[in-house]
């Protein structure tokens, strides 16, 4: 099935994201494929969700009423659960779209994707470890739509230490300078390895081969670092050469002249 003709389910914590993200959410999800699918949760009485309400219709996005039946809590998360199970099993999309900054999330994603289907995640930079890691990708929506000319990170996302509460969501960050990229030793070792894997016998391997590499291991994305493209953080790094050819990119890492086995003498 080609990547266009995808279908996807996006399931909105509108609890827990700001409706002026979902203009930006929609671009981003519709690289993948068709988002016929597009709801949101909450308990669409209180006024801190009255932002979502022109977003709703002008996206076409079916808000689902979650009463509050207990004071202090809401039953959004468990109602967007028992929707996307439903929908795996009915509609049976090819993927879905979970926007949230709530761990409690984690399960469901694993379980989605043990089932075959991907999982694309939106959150904000604060947003716990292993919902981020779950996801077949998952991207900072901080990152998204006009701060992604600044393209916002926090100082301290890595693959190794996951992004930190941050006190200010909307303060832009500037990229992850070189050396803090090459002490992220999981960053590090998970880049060389692709381009190990995808390398001819020369040590030069195709750009995207690499990034399809990364993305079958973890969710990935350059931009949660910093910068536009993997290609850009590649450089950022100062571990790998580049060189283009016509449309196509080629990376090698600077050791592998290095790592070559030495001839032996003949004779």
């Amino acid at each position: 099935m080609k990547e266009e003709e995808r279908k996807i389910a996006l399931l909105i914590d509108a609890d827990n994201m700001p409706a002026e993200k979902v203009e930006d959410i929609l671009s981003e999800l519709s690289k993948y494929g068709l988002i016929n699918i597009r709801r949101a949760y909450g308990n669409w009485k209180k006024s801190n969700l009255s932002a979502w309400e022109e977003k709703l219709h002008e996206f076409a996005i079916r808000p689902m009423q979650q009463f509050d039946l207990t004071k202090g809590k809401n039953t959004s998360d468990m109602a967007l659960t028992i929707d996307a199970l439903d929908l795996l099993y009915t509609d049976r999309p090819e993927a879905f779209a979970i926007v949230s900054s709530d761990s409690d999330f984690t399960p469901l994603v694993m379980h989605l994707r043990a089932k075959g289907a991907s999982v694309y995640g939106f959150g904000r930079k604060h947003t716990p470890a292993p919902f981020q890691r779950a996801c077949t990708q998952f991207l900072m929506v901080e990152n998204l739509g006009e701060a992604a000319d600044a393209l916002i990170t926090p100082k301290t996302a890595s693959l190794d230490s996951p992004p930190a509460e941050a006190k200010d969501d909307s303060s832009a960050i500037e990229p992850i300078p070189t050396n803090k990229l090459r002490q992220d030793t999981r960053l590090v070792k998970l880049i060389r390895g692709a381009v190990d894997s995808s390398a001819a016998e020369d040590g030069w391997a195709q750009l995207g081969m690499v990034g399809k590499h990364i993305s079958n291991q973890v969710p990935f994305d350059a931009r949660n670092f910093g910068y536009p493209k993997l290609v850009a953080l590649m450089e950022a790094t100062q571990l790998f050469e580049v060189k283009r050819h016509q449309l196509s990119v080629f990376v090698r890492d600077k050791r592998w002249a290095k790592l070559q086995p030495t001839p032996r003498p003949v004779g």
